[in-house]
């Protein structure tokens, strides 16, 4: 029986087509390292009374399953912040809790806080309180829900108090907001360390995010609820990717449990942070899911 002859082109062209395939599956491999969570609350909802949904071991439970192994936490009131930092069963679990004053001790503060003076020495009180783990290490989420509020008195000296202190702020906020909070501090926003919660939840043009990250050093974008971030299949849409390889070092993720629905889909929060991740260059998808949020507050690298 006559052996069928190959062309030494074919051969080439088939062995080209399995290496894009295979490269095209190492790319779209999600990734699978550890994740720090730069936006996570624990309201009262979650764990007030004896039948609580959510009490501390299951939350913690789902942060350990995700390899999730550092939070940033804050909380409606300050309490379900002070019991996560706090417990055993977080230490069991190996999680790290970078806990913050939340503005908020209940909803009707929402609106007010920015001019209210009691939320100022609320916040002096706790910072000098401190948590049995150790101090508090920024302050938020706080919402500002019209840009021009930004010059209320209590915003403006929380955060000149923030920069003077090294503290670090996470503000859900507008892009215009972003401009007079920095303009309250001493170094006009060079020296303040602020997490935009969700990078712009109204859709701030890609453009206007660069152009932030470009005149604030310190200025770390959350991505949470980011409309346009994720195309097709779950990946990273073209100009997000774009600013992420030019900006590896400054956007973090976060889920963002506001509501006892977003601790219901945790796992699936974590998944689709993962499957976008994976698309990124390794060292890219490292910085963004770790290395970014540990760095930020000197954590020991994993």
């Amino acid at each position: 029986m006559a052996r069928r002859r190959v062309l030494p082109g074919a051969w080439r062209h088939c062995a080209a087509m399995l290496l894009a395939a295979l490269a095209a599956t190492a790319r779209a491999a999600d990734y699978s390292g550890p994740l720090f969570d730069a936006h996570l609350h624990y309201n009262e909802e979650a764990w007030e009374g004896a039948t609580a949904p959510h009490p501390l071991a299951d939350v913690l439970a789902r942060m350990k399953r995700n390899n999730v192994a550092a939070v940033v936490a804050n909380s409606r009131p300050n309490a379900g912040t002070q019991a996560l930092a706090t417990s055993a069963l977080t230490r069991d679990a190996g999680v790290t809790v970078l806990p913050f004053v939340r503005l908020y001790r209940n909803r009707a503060d929402y609106n007010n806080w920015f001019r209210d003076e009691s939320i100022y020495q609320m916040v002096l009180d706790e910072l000098a309180r401190g948590t049995p783990a150790g101090p508090f290490r920024g302050i938020g989420e706080f919402h500002l829900y019209d840009s021009a509020n930004a010059e209320g008195p209590v915003a403006k000296k929380l955060m000149a108090l923030a920069e003077q202190r090294n503290l670090v702020v996470l503000a859900h906020v507008d892009d215009a907001a972003i401009d007079l909070l920095m303009a309250a501090t001493p170094s006009q926003g060079r020296n303040l360390r602020l997490i935009w919660a969700h990078t712009g939840i109204g859709g701030t043009p890609v453009a206007r995010v660069e152009q932030l990250l470009a005149r604030y050093p310190l200025l770390m974008g959350e991505l949470s609820y980011r409309p346009g971030l994720a195309c097709d299949g779950g990946k990273l849409c073209p100009d997000w990717r774009a600013l992420m390889l030019k900006y590896p070092t400054r956007f973090m993720i976060g889920s963002d449990t506001w509501v006892n629905q977003r601790w219901m889909y945790y796992d699936e929060l974590m998944k689709g942070y993962r499957a976008w991740l994976g698309d990124l260059p390794a060292d890219v998808a490292r910085r963004v899911a770790w290395e970014n949020g540990a760095g930020l507050f000197g954590l020991s690298p994993r």
